[in-house]
């Protein structure tokens, strides 16, 4: 049984215990509008009973504030690091889509339009009078700039591609400081735990980080107990995952490395791009599979549009033999030159091994009666085969995606189509001086800036990387001949200069090209380029509703959260007045108390 002040200890227990709900109360008020604040409560228990030696059993001992919690609900925690990743995917490739169709919109406007109709009136003007120095010009200046806009489309793209390659380095940066952070206040939150107190500012700190981290890349985390005894309290283990591999355990973490790849992997890609790894220290230097289908989050979706290819590079079937040092690929995935994105010098997989080529040579095989073309591809290496086998060969990655390289490849099949086919007609007449017509369109060296002529023509059966053919001519370089350019005279506009200057016949012939609806399979050269913005629009369209439906998605699943964890002043403001309320109570408690003793004592006493 109690002592006789008994009372007075039940009354004090009920006051600190509301003195503690007051207060975290107070501090919940305090960090309402704190960004990643979960609200707090304190948890009570009755103190342990005393038996009281009497027929009414055990006398109860007032109540025990036992914790101070955290309202926090991890199951919506886990929904929401899964819907802002794929929020940040969708995000990061709906931004840079529309940066995309900007550039592309000016086909349908005043950039390619006016300056293809331009080129073909410029055309049509001079069939009326071939000898008119005045529209030989006009026509060459009109046709310099049409070659200018695309080397302005495709340097945007590139400047896309760069831009990207920047933001990834932020991010990937981002994560290793966010890794370094997590495991500091994961020591930081053991230290206090362990020592029986509660860290659970710090583990809201923790989590507003795992939720940035969340939007960069997918996230996992797991909690649980390690080294408990019977006098411990032991300490968290706490594992954060990136795509399935280990960021953060408990104190230590991983770090990853952003280093410029040494070759390209598309033919247009600028120059520097990173590949991602774990850094030396972390997995021991293993790859980071920068190109998972689960990789989420920002990084997926800008690695999608920098290196996006639809599946378009180049891959086929090979046989090889120890020692060998070409790689002869056939079976090809491309057929045409004018679609040929892989790099004059790069890497080629065969197998699970991969091999630095200097150069390839492509053998053109025509089966006029099937009236197919087939491609095959013979490597170059600069080191030997390592094992025999029959094998899948591959340029660069296949990604399931239409970023920035495949739109550059579109652009290169235009103007090589186009290009070959104007050239074509060009080579069949003669120029002012009976001399037969050059290559009208070609391409700048991307070093010198010097012209190239184009030695290899339309029907070819082989070419070489290191020959100039159409596979050399892109849209970051092409260009009107500088042997055309500089004298107007070399225009050839007819088929036969002997019948007189006004011959214009291959000035007919090329306006002809305008309408020819057999060059490409969407028909006329407008259309494949409209066909292109058409498919843009429609990626744009489908990545924007993607992310505002994720967007809300993700709001929805927040607002869930929130509903737990976050502050409602209303709530808050009615446990103000509830623990007050106790408070009071326990004081009139002790009031009481004082009052009986004081009755006890000094109006009872025995003089």
């Amino acid at each position: 049984m109690g002592s006789s002040f008994f009372g007075l200890d039940i009354a004090i227990s009920g006051l600190y215990t509301s003195q503690a709900s007051l207060n975290t109360t107070a501090h919940n008020i305090a960090n309402a509008d704190r960004e990643g604040f979960c609200k707090q409560y304190v948890t009570t228990k009755a103190g342990t009973p005393l038996r009281s030696y009497s027929t009414y059993g055990m006398v109860g001992t007032g109540v025990e504030a036992v914790d101070i919690l955290q309202n926090r609900n991890q199951y919506y925690d886990i929904k929401y690091w899964d819907s802002n990743g794929l929020n940040g995917k969708y995000e990061a490739k709906s931004e840079y889509l529309n940066n995309m169709e900007t550039y592309f919109n000016e086909i349908k406007g005043d950039g390619f339009t006016e300056t293809f109709d331009e080129l073909f009136n410029t055309i049509s003007a001079l069939e009326t009078d071939p000898s008119n120095l005045e529209r030989r010009t006009q026509l060459l200046k009109v046709s310099e700039t049409f070659g200018v806009y695309f080397n302005y489309l495709s340097d945007n793209l590139k400047s896309i591609q760069t831009d990207i390659n920047f933001q990834l380095k932020n991010h990937v940066d981002r994560i290793n400081t966010l890794a370094e952070e997590i495991a500091t206040i994961t020591k930081k939150i053991n230290t206090l735990e362990t020592s029986g107190l509660a860290a659970n500012d710090l583990r809201d700190s923790r989590a507003l980080m795992i939720d940035e981290l969340s939007g960069i890349a997918s996230v996992s985390v797991e909690e649980y107990n390690i080294n408990i005894d019977e006098n411990s309290f032991g300490q968290v283990a706490y594992v954060v995952k990136i795509d399935g591999q280990t960021l953060v355990d408990t104190y230590s973490y991983n770090q990853l490395v952003c280093e410029p790849k040494k070759e390209l992997e598309n033919q247009n890609d600028a120059d520097g791009l990173y590949h991602i790894r774990w850094s030396t220290d972390s997995y021991g230097g293993q790859s980071f599979n920068m190109y998972s289908d689960t990789l989420g989050g920002k990084l997926q979706g800008l690695i999608e549009i920098r290196d996006g290819n639809n599946y378009e590079n180049l891959y086929g079937k090979t046989t090889v033999k120890k020692g060998d040092t070409q790689v002869k690929v056939t079976s090809a995935s491309i057929n045409e030159i004018a679609k040929l994105n892989a790099p004059e010098t790069g890497y080629i997989t065969v197998g699970s091994d991969s091999y630095r080529y200097t150069g390839f040579t492509v053998d053109i095989i025509y089966d006029e009666e099937k009236g197919t073309t087939t491609c095959e591809y013979t490597f170059d290496l600069e080191e030997e085969i390592v094992r025999d086998g029959d094998y899948n060969a591959s340029v660069g990655r296949s990604i399931d995606f239409k970023g920035v390289p495949y739109y550059q490849t579109q652009l290169n099949e235009f103007l090589r189509t186009f290009a070959n086919e104007f050239n074509t007609l060009h080579n069949q007449g003669q120029d002012v001086n009976g001399e037969a017509g050059l290559d009208f369109f070609t391409y700048k060296d991307d070093v010198s800036g010097a012209i190239n002529e184009l030695t290899e023509k339309k029907n070819l059966t082989q070419i070489t990387t290191s020959g100039s053919s159409y596979y050399n001519l892109t849209a970051g370089n092409f260009a009107v001949s500088d042997k055309i350019a500089n004298d107007p005279d070399k225009i050839a506009a007819a088929d036969d200069i002997s019948l007189g200057v006004s011959n214009s016949k291959i000035l007919e012939k090329l306006y002809d090209l305008k309408s020819d609806v057999k060059m490409f399979k969407q028909g006329m050269p407008s259309s494949f380029l409209q066909a292109l913005i058409a498919e843009l629009a429609v990626d744009v369209n489908a990545e924007d509703g993607f992310h505002n439906n994720q967007k809300n998605i993700t709001l929805t699943i927040d607002n869930q959260r929130m509903s737990i964890s976050g502050v409602d002043l209303d709530e808050e403001a009615m446990d103000l007045v509830k623990y007050q309320n106790a408070y009071n109570y326990s004081a009139k408690v002790i009031s009481v108390m004082n009052e009986v003793f004081d009755k006890l004592i000094n109006d009872m006493g025995v003089i």
